[in-house]
């Protein structure tokens, strides 16, 4: 009988047309991972989760974050600046607010991320014990 030519898979090439990030300039890319820098911090991002229900003045967000007044205006300036967040003057006060909603998709996104590695994660621990039982 005789035998079948051996065939070699082609490595698959990723079409880099399809992902909008690869065809951004180093500028940009720049600007990109400027903006997960100001997302790195855990104080900002609890700002940010105090503001998810509404406009909030810099007392409400201590009140709610529980951070020192000089903190959060830090971190409110970052984040405007980023523009995360947008400042609007009422009266003598000045209310933050998300200026673009989609931000939360984002953190869903990461969350649900993280939650399948955890879980992935945790699987193999489990694994790991059962395999070393003397441990």
């Amino acid at each position: 009988m005789p035998r079948k030519a051996a065939t070699k898979n082609k490595p698959t090439t990723r079409n880099l047309d399809d992902c909008k990030v690869a065809q951004l300039s180093p500028e940009s890319l720049a600007m990109v991972a400027n903006f997960f820098k100001v997302l790195s911090e855990p104080n900002r991002l609890q700002i940010v989760c105090a503001l998810k229900s509404g406009p909030c003045n810099v007392t409400e967000i201590i009140e709610t974050t529980g951070l020192g007044q000089a903190n959060v205006s830090k971190h409110l300036k970052m984040l405007a600046q980023a523009g995360i967040v947008a400042r609007q003057p009422r009266g003598v006060a000045a209310y933050y607010e998300i200026s673009n909603h989609s931000f939360f998709q984002l953190c869903e996104i990461v969350c649900e991320t993280l939650s399948i590695q955890l879980n992935q994660q945790s699987k193999q621990i489990k694994e790991l014990v059962a395999a070393t039982p003397n441990l």
